[in-house]
């Protein structure tokens, strides 16, 4: 685990701002960042691509969701200057933007960042890529448990193996892929893990190319090791129009589906008329508190872009939350081309009990650190 993100008096100037005024940037972030009411999300009807015969099966991705092609392809690993603190372990307390088509929207997002994290605790990492080239990236190499957005990874393993295989996914696999992305079935997933295999999985993390993730243990799939670097690349896997997952329309259109009730985090600010997919994660244990976590991709408008924040040592998963969203709500702004907030920061009181963000876990991994596997953790914080 790498060095924490904690509120401190002595945070680093953005590289774009000449001077740190601090009163500033808390009198900014304050303003800018300041919640509303939420607005409900209700998440859309299925719907599946073409040549689907009874809704069960996947059809090739080219057919619906036409994400433009990524200036940066998912495989393509980013340079040691986009990461903070310019080290190769990508550690490091200032979020780093890079945009060449655009250097000023780069500085602000930079300096909006930094402001949306200078009075947050806990260990965040960021990853921000959209269409045009821009890049954003906090800490994206430290490992976090997975907890439920391993689900997308299985999602994409069933997707290859069927694919590999050449045939549509079976009625079994149809019937367990969807309640685990849409309700986050943990049954689902379980029987999904165990069908696919470390084997197969593990090729697939290979074809992606990704670089610190490494599957949980047995059937511990939520406590898969991750990071925002690969999350980004596993997201890629579905929205480059070059991927070689040909059925990733079928993927995005789950992750369209996914319920109202797990639709916070990264979705808050999203621009009014852009579609999101998202997934999300919540899991308390015993060392670094709750694992909060959100994963999405953003389309609208021949626009598209992506965002993953992995965090923990939160103190509840309602903390986390917000976290996630004041980083969310910031990048909205900024690659939303001036366009209105179509969904609100999920409220911090909420007006009736029922709106509150549940504490419950996502019941992905065990809450004690599991025998050697991730105990003894040297550096963690209970």
């Amino acid at each position: 685990m790498g060095p924490h993100i904690r509120n401190t008096r002595h945070t680093r100037c953005v590289p774009y701002v000449r001077h740190c005024r601090t009163a500033l940037v808390a009198a900014l972030a304050s303003a800018l960042l300041t919640p509303v009411s939420a607005v409900s999300a209700t998440a859309a009807s299925p719907r599946f691509p073409a040549g689907t015969s009874d809704g069960s099966r996947p059809a090739d991705a080219r057919t619906t969701h036409r994400f433009l092609p990524d200036a940066l392809p998912p495989d393509v690993p980013l340079p040691d200057t986009l990461r903070p603190g310019g080290g190769p372990d990508g550690f490091g307390d200032t979020p780093t933007c890079h945009a060449p088509h655009a250097p000023g929207l780069a500085a602000r997002l930079s300096h909006d960042l930094h402001a949306a994290l200078a009075s947050r605790r806990g260990t965040v990492s960021v990853a921000v890529r959209d269409d045009l080239g821009l890049v954003c990236e906090l800490a994206g190499e430290r490992q976090y448990d997975s907890a439920s957005v391993a689900k997308v990874l299985i999602m994409e393993g069933l997707l290859r193996r069927a694919e590999k295989l050449g045939r549509s996914l079976t009625r079994w696999e149809a019937a367990n892929v969807r309640p685990m992305i849409v309700r986050s079935d943990n049954t689902a997933a379980r029987r999904l893990w165990a069908a696919q295999g470390h084997s197969h999985l593990n090729g697939f993390l290979a074809r992606v190319r990704t670089r610190a993730t490494v599957l949980g243990p047995g059937g511990y799939w939520g406590l898969t090791r991750t990071t925002a670097t690969d999350q980004m690349r596993l997201l890629g896997v579905l929205t480059n129009t070059r991927s070689f997952l040909r059925t990733r329309a079928y993927g995005l259109r789950l992750l369209a589906d996914v319920r109202a009730d797990q639709r916070w985090g990264v979705p808050a600010g999203m621009p009014r008329g852009f579609k999101a997919h998202v997934k999300n994660g919540w899991l308390p244990r015993s060392t670094h508190g709750w694992r909060v976590h959100s994963v999405g991709a953003f389309s609208g408008e021949g626009r598209a872009y992506r965002i993953v924040v992995l965090t923990h040592d939160n103190p509840t998963k309602a903390y986390g939350v917000r976290t996630i969203e004041r980083i969310a709500q910031v990048v909205h702004r900024g690659l939303g081309q001036g366009r209105g907030p179509g969904r609100a920061l999920t409220p911090e009181t909420p007006p009736t009990p029922e709106a509150a963000v549940s504490e419950e876990p996502d019941g992905s991994a065990p809450y004690e650190p599991l025998p050697g596997w991730d105990e003894p953790e040297q550096d963690a914080t209970p």
